[in-house]
């Protein structure tokens, strides 16, 4: 092993583990799947955002979450518009297959949670300012 190369990544994954750790304890979850909620709502609020906005959220993440934020991302067309809180939790079940309905609203809590104890409070509220009302009411009672 590269011992160096380990340390260089020791920090990220060390961070990442503590959002995934915060994530566990607020929905009773095991690791995997509050990944799989990280993943997937992280990629929906991605989507919602201008691509500044989006990218200013991104750099405030640890290097290994910025690369899952990132993934797959195309951000010509964006932000995705709609308006309410079931087509959010809606976007969020599809990209976590398996979540149960009764589930997306209980991660995206713990997901919007996690991210306002690590991201700046200004930060948080440039995104809250772009995201319709009934998916800024998930943030506000999860704070």
């Amino acid at each position: 092993m590269h011992s160096e190369t380990i340390d260089v990544f020791a920090q990220t994954i060390d961070l990442t583990g503590r959002w995934l750790d915060e994530i566990t304890s607020e929905t009773g979850w095991n690791a995997r799947r509050a990944y799989a909620a990280l993943r997937a709502v992280l990629h929906v609020l991605r989507d919602r955002l201008t691509v500044d906005e989006a990218a200013d959220l991104g750099a405030q993440l640890p290097m290994l979450l910025l690369g899952l934020y990132c993934e797959g991302w195309r951000p010509s067309g964006h932000p995705l518009k709609y308006r309410h809180k079931e087509d959010f939790l809606q976007r969020v079940a599809e990209h976590f297959p398996g979540l149960d309905e009764i589930d997306c609203e209980p991660a995206a809590r713990a997901v919007f949670k996690t991210l306002a104890r690590h991201v700046t409070a200004g930060e948080v509220q440039h995104v809250i300012d772009q995201l319709p009302a009934d998916v800024r009411a998930l943030w506000t009672t999860a704070l």
